[in-house]
């Protein structure tokens, strides 16, 4: 997938005009790239359009204009569009108490490996987590981390000839999948393949 460019991006002043409808469209386009996987963890699939969206809103919020800032954006958020071979995306664990959030990310060092992808027919796929950095201490995970799930040739056949997929996450504390995917999600994940 064709990672964005500058110019890909609105500027300040259109970005103001364009931000309502393009919003809109984006979080329409999101019900489909994120995946509730038990009751506190959730794989938000990220693809162009999420990233273009969340660089925009980082250039809006920080008043970043300059060439070099806009890049630095660029550089930051392209990673995580997939590169037509994987499944990227930002996986965070949600508790809504202090002490429980506290507790559970304590109990769940290592989650992030722990995460799976599978296509019908082959093996699970684990995350390769957290690549640009680390986000965790022998004490406690972070409760948000970047996974990349890198798919053989055979199995990106195989999504984009319809083939079924799950997720899931095997951890000691924490074991939850979803399988199948609804189909509205699995067709979405299958536009990010190329092949």
């Amino acid at each position: 997938m064709q990672k964005l460019t500058r110019q890909d991006l609105y500027s300040l002043e259109q970005y103001a005009q364009e931000r309502p409808a393009f919003r809109a469209r984006v979080m329409e386009h999101k019900k489909t790239r994120q995946v509730q996987v038990g009751a506190n963890a959730t794989l938000y699939f990220e693809d162009r359009l999420t990233m273009q969206y969340q660089i925009q809103e980082m250039l809006r919020i920080e008043r970043l204009f300059e060439p070099e800032a806009i890049q630095e954006e660029l550089d930051a958020y392209n990673p995580l569009i997939s590169d037509g071979t994987n499944w990227k995306a930002t996986f965070m664990m949600e508790y809504t108490e202090v002490d429980e959030r506290r507790q559970a990310l304590a109990a769940l060092v290592g989650v992030e490996d722990k995460v799976w992808v599978k296509v019908e027919g082959f093996d699970k796929v684990y995350a390769v987590a957290d690549e640009d950095l680390e986000r965790e201490t022998e004490d406690k995970t972070s409760s948000v981390h970047f996974l990349r799930f890198e798919l053989s040739p055979e199995m990106v056949k195989a999504v984009k000839a319809g083939a079924a997929a799950a997720v899931g996450i095997e951890h000691d504390h924490y074991h939850h999948e979803v399988d199948p995917l609804p189909p509205a999600v699995r067709d979405s994940l299958a536009a990010d393949l190329e092949g």
